[in-house]
């Protein structure tokens, strides 16, 4: 009895041994849903792979060419423009309090600008990145930092302008060497804040299908619903809508305040438009685009729609470091002067005494009609506040 029963029994454990392999596979890789940003990534044992639509989107030319086209235009235009900028602020510029806010805002422009080649050849690359997670976190906290750097700078730019113009007497306290050095490291605490989260997560991903590895593309669903979107909301509200209020309120009086007095105001409202022009074409789109994206208004069963626009706009986000350099020239008379002489090595030695020295520019004219010195311009030495503040 024995013997007949033992083949039948290793028979049975034989299938069910069989059994048992074929269905270990379903129970340790169970294909689980992660978001690419605008995708639905299937991963299953350890392979993340993209749908044909998305696999499309993410190489099209729109991305791999015209986004990398894009960034590369910024860099060539933004790079030399900034390093004049930054030389003439530095070395040609009388050092005013005022002038501080200006050289942050050109140090955080060239700290993008530094490291756009690499975005540059990642999207060229068919966004396949080569060079370590490292350097992808940095990469990508400076490209935020910069943005909500400049955001904040200029903000403080239209600051500055309001109380010189509109509340000339109160110019020589909220002017001082003290404020000016305050408001610069506030501007570098938040930027460091808003760079700390991007330092710290994780941010390029490898992928199976295309094989190619992503940089801030690839994000878990779960960081992206609990961490992510938290923080590029508050982001969105702090250093981009709340200064934006700022700025129109600032250029709104300023306006308000020269057509008053019976001033020229052309001048004014130059460098109004070009500022607004800042916010409304680089921040505004990017940083709406960016909300919808990390939320699921736009999600569909195979990802979201804005992948492309929202590209697009980071790209053209980058652009502020190219109209930065501008406002300068726009606002201070010495400033073009200075420019001119760098660029067509006119002068040696030290510089004389600009006419300007003690003359205003257009809209630099309180609604007394008193001369009111602007961001950049030379200040008499008797109403130069000291050193104290």
């Amino acid at each position: 009895m024995a013997l007949p029963r033992s083949p039948a029994l290793l028979l049975l454990l034989l299938l069910l041994l069989l059994a048992g392999s074929s269905a270990a596979p379903t129970e340790e890789c169970p294909p689980t849903s992660v978001l690419l940003r605008t995708f639905k990534l299937i991963t299953k044992c350890n392979q993340s792979v993209l749908g044909d639509k998305q696999t499309e989107e993410i190489q099209a030319p729109t991305t791999v060419l015209l986004v990398p086209c894009l960034y590369l235009l910024a860099f060539l235009i933004g790079l030399p423009t900034n390093l004049i900028a930054l030389w003439v602020l530095l070395f040609r510029t009388k050092k005013l309090p005022s002038t501080t806010l200006l050289i942050n805002l050109t140090a955080t422009d060239l700290m993008l600008l530094t490291f756009l080649p690499f975005r540059i050849f990642y999207h060229f690359n068919h966004n396949h990145w080569v060079f370590g997670e490292a350097l992808c976190r940095l990469v990508t906290a400076l490209f935020y930092g910069n943005m909500y750097g400049s955001v904040l700078c200029l903000t403080l730019v239209s600051v500055d302008r309001y109380v010189a113009l509109v509340h000339p007497f109160g110019a020589r306290t909220l002017r001082g060497r003290r404020v000016s050095l305050c408001m610069s490291a506030a501007v570098w605490l938040v930027v460091l804040a808003a760079m700390a989260p991007l330092l710290a997560s994780r941010q390029s991903y490898a992928l199976s299908a295309p094989r190619i590895t992503t940089c801030h593309d690839a994000l878990p669903e779960e960081e992206q619903e609990h961490f992510f979107y938290p923080y590029f909301a508050t982001l969105f509200a702090v250093c981009f809508l709340l200064p934006l209020l700022v700025v129109l309120f600032c250029y709104g009086s300023v306006l308000r305040t020269l057509l008053a007095g019976g001033q020229r105001y052309a001048h004014a409202v130059r460098v109004t438009a070009l500022v607004m022009l800042i916010f409304v074409v680089c921040f505004l789109p990017s940083n709406v685009i960016l909300l919808l994206h990390y939320s699921d208004s736009f999600m569909t069963d195979d990802g979201q729609d804005l992948y492309v626009p929202y590209m697009v706009s980071l790209a053209l986000s980058s652009f502020n470091s190219c109209f930065d350099p501008f406002i300068f020239y726009f606002v201070s008379e010495d400033f073009r002067a200075k420019v001119r002489k760098a660029l067509f090595c006119c002068g040696g030695g030290a510089d004389k005494e600009a006419s300007s020295t003690n003359q205003i520019s257009s809209s630099a004219s309180g609604p007394s009609g008193k001369s009111q010195s602007t961001l950049l311009s030379k200040f008499n030495v008797t109403t130069e506040p000291d050193s104290n503040g």
